[in-house]
């Protein structure tokens, strides 16, 4: 039985010493920064916070409206009508702030759903760089704890290649 556990022991190290792993990393934003499809997905963005603001902005006027229809010194109001006008503007206050608290996250969520094709597309580069070249495993540098990284295994450019881009002159290195 001691002979079974000895020979299993040894059989599994010589496997795991022969498994040869081969790990990359990469930049990611820096490839998504030069893709051209970047400026358009940005500015489709930009236009859907214009479009945001502009609905913040219609609130934000209906809510000044009501406060200078409040203090008009020009109209007598009833108790009532000084009420319902009391209650618009605190309702206009809640939507504002709920607005100011949407937009934020309205916009990073169209951000994200215009950058997914992208993210899609240069996965696909990722791994078939990552195959033609027999890597196991690639690591985006941008936001890892690295305390060493040879260039040598970054694929950065690999990607590019494959994506078609090329690597600005100011770029390169």
């Amino acid at each position: 039985m001691k002979f079974k556990l000895i020979f299993l022991s040894i059989a599994l190290f010589s496997i795991t010493a022969f498994a040869q792993t081969k790990m990359g990393t990469i930049d990611n934003d820096y490839v998504l920064s030069l893709m051209p499809e970047t400026k358009i997905v940005l500015k489709m963005a930009q236009e859907y916070s214009v479009k945001l603001d502009s609905s913040f902005q219609i609130k934000v006027t209906e809510y000044q409206n009501k406060i200078s229809e409040y203090k008009e010194p020009k109209k007598a109001l009833s108790e009532l009508e000084k009420k319902v006008i009391v209650d618009e503007i605190q309702n206009l206050e809640v939507d504002i702030q709920k607005y100011r608290q949407n937009g934020t996250q309205l916009m990073q969520l169209k951000k994200d759903e215009l950058m997914r094709p992208l993210y899609q597309k240069l996965n696909k580069a990722i791994k078939q760089v990552a195959q033609e070249n027999k890597y196991t495993h690639i690591q985006n540098i941008q936001g890892s704890d690295f305390s060493y990284i040879d260039t040598k295994y970054d694929i950065t450019v690999l990607v590019l290649k494959n994506l078609g881009i090329e690597i600005p002159i100011s770029d390169k290195k």
